[in-house]
C-alpha cells in the first residue's frame, strides 16, 4: 500500500475516499419533495460528482459499482440539539452530566458512532461537546458524524446550565465549574462578552445561551426568565463580530420574546410557542428546534426513575404541550429543525423523534427539518442535506420510501441499509456493500 501523505505524524491517516457509483437507485430529493427515479449517483473524493441518468453517467472505470436494485438514497440525516457530554452507563440524569471529564470524554466516541450508525452524518452539539472531540472525528481517528459546537452553554447563576442544588456554596465569580460539563456560569454584561468570547476562542461554531428555566436543572422554574436584555445583546454582539448566531434555549412564549426581541436566531425546545409568536419567529427568519422525544422518554416507565422528582413534574408539563407547538409553529411557517435532546442511555432513541413529528407534520417537513433546514441553518445548504452535485457525499441507503413513511428512519437496523459520510461508507446492513470509513492505512518505510 502505498504511504499517505501526513501518516508519519498522524498514523491514523487515511487516503482519499474511493470512488462509488450508485445504479438503479431512487433519489430521494428533499428540496423538490420527489422522487427521482432509477438514477445513477457517482461519488468521487468524498463529493457527489454525478447525479443522473446511467446513459450520460461519465466513464470511471475505478470506481465501486453498487446496484442499488429500486432502494432509495437519502441524504444523511442531520440532528441539531444533542448533548454528547451526558453519557450512557449511569442510572440517573444527575450521573450522566456530573462526572470527571475522563469519564465522560472518553466515553463521547462510542456514542458519536452509534449516532451515525443511525444515518445522521452530521449533528449540532448544544452544550458540553469541545474542540478536541471534533477534531479527532475530523480527523479520522474516531467514527462519528461531523460536529457542529457551542462549546459550553452559557447560564446565570442558578440558571439552567446551573448544576448546583440550593445548599451548595456560591462561586465567587463566572466561569466553569467541577464536573459540570455543560454550561458555563456568566453573570452582567462583561462577564458575558467574555464567556461568548472564550467559548470562540476555543473553537466554538456557535453560541449557545439559557433564556428559560429547564426540565433537567435543580433551581429554576420553566417560566423563568434567564438573563436581561442587556446581558442577550451583548452575547449576540459578540457573536455577530465573530461571524456566528446565538440560539437560546427557552420555553414559554415570553421567554421566546425575551430572546428574539434581543437578536437571538435560534430557539430550542419552544413548546409553549404560541400563533403570534410563531408568526413573529417565521417574520425574523429564527430557526426552531423542538426535542420532543426526550420528554417522551424521560415519561417512559422504561427511565421512571431516570430524572428527579422535580424534573419529572416539569418533564410532564413540557411533553403535553410540544406537539401543539409543532403544528402552531408549521402553520406560521417557522423553519424548524430535528433535535432529540437525549441524555445518557436514552440517546438510543434518537431516531424516534420522526415517529413523534409524524402525528402533526407531513413526512417532507419531517425528513425537511433533518436534512436541509439545520444545514441552512449552519451556513452549509450548499454543501449539506441534498443528494446533488457538489455536495458532501453523505448518503443513506434506505430499502423503503421515506416521503410515504419517514418512519422507516426509527428501525434502521431494519431500513437503514449503508449510511456513508464524506464518501467512505462506516455502516453497512446490506451485502452488497462494504464497510471502508475507518480502516487504518499501513504505513510503508
Amino acid at each position: 500500500m502505498a504511504h499517505v501523505f501526513g501518516s508519519d505524524i498522524k498514523p491514523w491517516a487515511r487516503a482519499a475516499p474511493k470512488g462509488y457509483k450508485f445504479i438503479n437507485a431512487n433519489i430521494v430529493d428533499v428540496a423538490a419533495g420527489t422522487i427521482k427515479e432509477n438514477q445513477t449517483v457517482i461519488t468521487t473524493e468524498g463529493k457527489i460528482t454525478y447525479v443522473g441518468p446511467e446513459s450520460s453517467a461519465p466513464t470511471t472505470p475505478e470506481l465501486k459499482t453498487v446496484d442499488c436494485q429500486g432502494k432509495y438514497l437519502s441524504p444523511g440525516l442531520f440532528d441539531a440539539h444533542v448533548h454528547l457530554c451526558a453519557v450512557p452507563g449511569f442510572e440517573d440524569l444527575s450521573k450522566a452530566f456530573g462526572n470527571p471529564n475522563d469519564v465522560h470524554l472518553l466515553r463521547q466516541p462510542y456514542t458519536a458512532s452509534q449516532m451515525l450508525h443511525r444515518g445522521f452524518t452530521s449533528i449540532r452539539d448544544c452544550g458540553g461537546a469541545q474542540l478536541a472531540l471534533k477534531e479527532a472525528i475530523e480527523d479520522g481517528v474516531f467514527p462519528g458524524p461531523r460536529i457542529f459546537i457551542s462549546g459550553h452553554a452559557l447560564s446565570q447563576f442558578g440558571g439552567h446550565g446551573d448544576l448546583r442544588g440550593s445548599h451548595e456554596p456560591t462561586e465567587c465569580c463566572g466561569g466553569t465549574h467541577s464536573n459540570n460539563h455543560l454550561g458555563r456560569m456568566c453573570n452582567g454584561v462583561p462577564e458575558c462578552m467574555a464567556a461568548v468570547r472564550e467559548e470562540i476562542r476555543c473553537g466554538a461554531d456557535f453560541i449557545k445561551i439559557m433564556g428559560s428555566g429547564g426540565v433537567a436543572s435543580p433551581t429554576d422554574k420553566l417560566e423563568h426568565l434567564q438573563f436581561t436584555s442587556a446581558e442577550i445583546q451583548a452575547m449576540v454582539e459578540c457573536a455577530d463580530n465573530a461571524g456566528t448566531f446565538v440560539t437560546a434555549h427557552a420555553y414559554t412564549v415570553k421567554a421566546i420574546r425575551h430572546c428574539i426581541d434581543n437578536g437571538v436566531r435560534g430557539i430550542e425546545h419552544g413548546n409553549f410557542v404560541d400563533p403570534p409568536t410563531a408568526k413573529l419567529m417565521a417574520e425574523k427568519g429564527v430557526y426552531l428546534t423542538p426535542t420532543l422525544i426526550a420528554y417522551a422518554q424521560m415519561a417512559s416507565e422504561r427511565w421512571k426513575n431516570y430524572l428527579p422528582i422535580e424534573s419529572q413534574v416539569k418533564n410532564t408539563i413540557v411533553l403535553q404541550s410540544g406537539l401543539e407547538a409543532l403544528r402552531v409553529a408549521s402553520e406560521a411557517g417557522v423553519t424548524m429543525c430535528y433535535g432529540s435532546d437525549l441524555l445518557g442511555p436514552l440517546g438510543s432513541a434518537q431516531t424516534h423523534e420522526f415517529a413523534l413529528r409524524s402525528q402533526v407534520l407531513t413526512p417532507l417537513e419531517v425528513l425537511r427539518s433533518a436534512t436541509v433546514n439545520p444545514a441552512k441553518m449552519m451556513g452549509f445548504e450548499t454543501e449539506l442535506g441534498q443528494v446533488q452535485v457538489g455536495f458532501r457525499a453523505d448518503v443513506v441507503v434506505l430499502n423503503g420510501n421515506p416521503l410515504e413513511d419517514v418512519t422507516v428512519f426509527d428501525r434502521p437496523d431494519e431500513h437503514v441499509l449503508g449510511v456513508m459520510k464524506d464518501g467512505r461508507v462506516y455502516k453497512s446492513r446490506w451485502d452488497s456493500l462494504d464497510e471502508d470509513g475507518h480502516i487504518p492505512v499501513r504505513v510503508q518505510y
